[in-house]
């Protein structure tokens, strides 16, 4: 069994749209980065990284890289479990956690469980999701960005 953690973070920019989970989501301002920005996504990928001794996202898919851009953060989960059971490993499961004072996300969080679950290759049963606010503290609560952390467990396939 393997233990993996990970973070992402991105700022709120505006004319893009709002991707977490691989869910787009109604709000007036997306989040910037050179791929979709979905932080959700990238903070499982490094997840699973980290617990398989591979690195993180930025040396798999660097932003420097035009094949990355805008591209949907799900081929880049499936992409990394692709590598994941390639070093012999399976996904136990997923624990994740978006950080966000606006927008209100729980009537998204089964279609975002669902979307992990499915790239994952497991059940929805080894995947639970969380959303909180930090109380308007730090660039989260001042609605500057969205943060995420993931924790997964990886085992021998």
């Amino acid at each position: 069994m393997r233990i993996g953690h990970g973070y992402d973070v991105h700022r709120f920019a505006p004319d893009r749209a709002l991707i977490l989970g691989g869910v787009e989501i109604p709000h007036e301002m997306g989040l910037l980065g050179h791929s979709d920005a979905d932080v959700l996504l990238h903070a499982v990928c490094d997840a699973l990284l980290g617990a398989a001794a591979l690195g993180d996202i930025g040396k798999h898919f660097p932003d420097s890289d035009e094949r990355y851009s805008g591209i949907d953060s799900r081929i880049l989960l499936r992409h990394t479990v692709a590598l994941i059971k390639g070093r012999g490993y399976k996904v136990g499961n997923i624990d994740a956690t978006v950080i966000c004072q606006a927008p209100k996300l729980q009537k998204y969080m089964e279609k975002m469980k669902r979307n992990l679950a499915a790239d994952c290759g497991i059940s929805e049963t080894q995947v639970n999701m969380k959303a909180t606010t930090e109380e308007g503290l730090g660039f989260t609560g001042r609605r500057e960005g969205i943060a995420a952390h993931a924790v997964c467990i990886l085992e021998e396939a």
